[in-house]
């Protein structure tokens, strides 16, 4: 080995580069894709499919008391441990995934409705968060700004100008839409592959622990409560799946990370339900697209 080399931690930097080219991809997947659906749709398009009361009321239950409860039985259960409970219930808590939109275009899905779904499941999560986990976790501070700040200024933003530009200069945003739309697909595949690398010590090492168990029937109970709840419509019914088994994986990290970062078990919960989150629901919505065609052709 070269002089140069000694000394080296290359797994350490073989890991920090898979971080790195994860936080990239996941950044320009989230501004992409919200520009990509803002480019393509009209304020009053995403606020129609919110004005069926009945809808919206199901979407709130399943996301804000039907998931969470879905979370702490399992941790009950299972027996697990107190950081992967509060990783797990931190997951259940925290709504609005900015991967939605992508599902539901996977899924051939109502876009509409998953980018106002989200839109709506996001506003909620900071104001539900702050009030609900202090009661739920001894002892754990919640910052509803922490939360809000980046969902709005790394989701929120980026939709608000792909909705002007779409207002107001028709042809450029028909021009822009499919080469967000192309850097998005981009971005979330190499996001999916990077993770699942960089985080496979952590799948590994929750494995018998109850953890990957807990995640993975949380993930399919999840995507039943909103499946089930979300009516006739083949479209609506599948983004409400995906919407409420997809969880705000942004909001979970920032209370985790304010609260927990000298406890390895929470984040590794809610990184690797993240993961295998993503992992398991897109193919799913690969199927569910499937279906519609089949349904409707």
């Amino acid at each position: 080995m070269p002089v140069w080399c000694d000394g080296l931690d290359w797994q350490t930097m073989n890991t920090d580069v898979l971080t790195t080219i994860l936080g990239v991809s996941l950044l320009v997947f989230v501004i992409t894709s919200m520009l990509a659906m803002g480019l393509s749709l009209k304020i009053a398009q995403i606020l129609a499919p919110l004005k069926n009361a009945r809808l919206v009321v199901v979407a709130i239950a399943a996301n804000f008391i039907v998931v969470p409860l879905v979370a702490w039985g399992l941790a009950e259960l299972l027996g697990l441990s107190d950081g992967l409970t509060i990783g797990l219930i931190l997951m259940g808590t925290a709504a609005g995934a900015p991967f939605l939109p992508k599902l539901g275009e996977v899924a051939k899905g109502s876009i509409a409705f998953s980018v106002g779904l989200m839109v709506m499941l996001m506003v909620l999560t900071v104001l539900y968060m702050p009030i609900v986990l202090p009661l739920a976790i001894t002892g754990v501070e919640v910052n509803a700004w922490d939360i809000a700040s980046s969902l709005i200024f790394l989701m929120l933003l980026p939709l608000a100008i792909g909705l002007v530009v779409k207002a107001l200069w028709e042809d450029l945003a028909s021009r822009l839409q499919p080469t967000m739309g192309t850097i998005s697909s981009v971005a979330i595949a190499l996001m999916v592959v990077s993770g699942i690398i960089a985080s496979w010590s952590s799948i590994v090492g929750i494995i018998g622990t109850g953890g990957l168990v807990a995640i993975l029937v949380f993930l399919v109970a999840s995507f039943l409560v909103g499946y089930l709840g979300g009516g006739s419509d083949l479209g609506i019914r599948s983004v409400l799946g995906l919407g409420t088994a997809q969880r705000n994986l942004s909001a979970a990290l920032v209370v985790a990370l304010q609260n927990f970062a000298d406890d390895p078990d929470v984040l590794t919960m809610v990184i690797v339900g993240g993961m295998v989150g993503l992992v398991l629901l897109m193919p799913l919505a690969a199927q569910l697209g499937k279906k519609q065609e089949t349904t409707y052709s």
